[in-house]
C-alpha cells in the first residue's frame, strides 16, 4: 500500500497486511505521518513541555460547590 506523508508528501510502501495499512484503509481520516515528521513533533513537543511558560487549557472547567 502507498502512502504520502500529511506533512511533506513523501510517498512511502505500507505492508498490505500491516495494522497500520488496515487502520489507513478502514479510518480513511487518519493521516499518515513519515518518521521524520513523527520524530520532528515529538522533538518540539517535548520542548514545548519543557517551557515554563507553556500552559495546558482543559475543555472542562471544574467547578466548585460554591460557584453553583
Amino acid at each position: 500500500m502507498k502512502v504520502k506523508c500529511a506533512l511533506c508528501d513523501k510517498i512511502e510502501t505500507l505492508d498490505d497486511n500491516s495494522l497500520r495499512a488496515k487502520n489507513l484503509r478502514n479510518r480513511p481520516i487518519h493521516t499518515f505521518m513519515c518518521k521524520e515528521c513523527d520524530e520532528r513533533i515529538t522533538k518540539r513537543t517535548i520542548e514545548r513541555f519543557a517551557d515554563k511558560e507553556y500552559k495546558v487549557y482543559h475543555r472542562m472547567h471544574h467547578h466548585n460547590e460554591k460557584d453553583w
